[in-house]
């Protein structure tokens, strides 16, 4: 926030109409039509990675042909085709071993919270969301300015993103509270959804997206579960849920593995963590720091 009072650029907001969805039908009777978009998108991205492969190979050749005057070696065509295919192959994600776990923080602010927050980074916390709704932008400039620069980097925020540049932080998160990305921002993106429909539209155009009420919240009583498991299997079968979809909503350590039974990519933990400590009253968090430990070690 600057000095004088004036508002960052960043609040200047794209002045665009939110596109809406194609469908307002419930996901279970657009199963079959959610399959077919997912499958196609991931159609769309092998075929760019294959178009990708094919342009390398031509230029290797290319090379060799000019530059080397050498014409028909077949060592150097094989070699151009395991390399192709070994790139095509390799998987698009960096969380091939074990699913992401991101924290959501208490949507008030508190004395302890940036000691708390260091530790858990210290303790393999792999992305925090700042999340805190109807805040001052100022109290978020302090608690980030008191955490370590080497963990901005792991965090994204959900208001006042102008502090994603001021801060050198991930990204931005856009919800029903903040539904687009202000007109000037240029960096990575992260989205909540309800619905699969949501998920199949948004999901090209995220880094990740976290799909709200997975389970009964545990800190919001009056969200409850929207899917069923078998809705969620089925989901995961068509290549809706995948590992760049993230559980949220009453996730705790009781349903980490089904939750990676349904093949989600992460977990975002609120509730089942900051019900540890009383940020009203304790100063001790080392219950808190107990229970991180074992989220962490089954989310693997």
């Amino acid at each position: 926030m600057h000095e004088n009072g004036n508002l960052h650029p960043y609040y200047v907001l794209n002045k665009h109409k939110v596109t809406k969805t194609r469908s307002n039908s419930p996901w279970r009777e657009d199963t079959k039509v959610l399959a077919v978009e997912s499958l196609c998108l991931q159609f769309s991205g092998v075929a760019l990675r294959a178009f990708v492969s094919l342009c390398l190979i031509v230029l290797w050749l290319f090379v060799e042909v000019t530059l080397f005057k050498v014409k028909g070696q077949k060592t150097t065509i094989i070699f151009c085709i395991v390399l192709a295919f070994s790139y095509l192959c390799t998987p698009n994600n960096d969380t091939e071993n074990g699913m992401k776990l991101i924290l959501l923080t208490c949507p008030e602010f508190f004395v302890e919270e940036d000691k708390i927050l260091t530790t858990l980074f210290e303790e393999g916390l792999d992305i925090l969301h700042l999340r805190k709704p109807n805040s001052e932008p100022v109290f978020c400039e302090r608690l980030l300015s008191l955490m370590p620069e080497e963990y901005r980097s792991k965090i994204v925020v959900h208001d006042h993103f102008y502090l994603r540049d001021e801060f050198g932080l991930l990204g931005i998160h856009l919800s029903k509270r903040h539904p687009q990305a202000p007109a000037s921002y240029k960096g990575p993106i992260t989205r909540t959804c309800y619905d699969l429909q949501s998920v199949v539209e948004q999901k090209p155009l995220s880094e990740y997206v976290l799909l709200r009420n997975i389970f009964d919240s545990i800190s919001e009583s009056e969200n409850k579960a929207s899917f069923t498991p078998d809705e969620l299997r089925t989901a995961a079968r068509a290549g809706i849920i995948d590992r760049n979809v993230i559980a949220e909503g009453g996730v705790s350590l009781d349903n980490i593995e089904q939750v990676r039974e349904w093949g989600f990519g992460g977990v975002a933990i609120r509730g089942d963590l900051w019900n540890h400590f009383d940020v009203h009253s304790q100063r001790d968090y080392k219950d808190l720091i107990a229970h991180f430990r074992k989220l962490r070690k089954a989310v693997g």
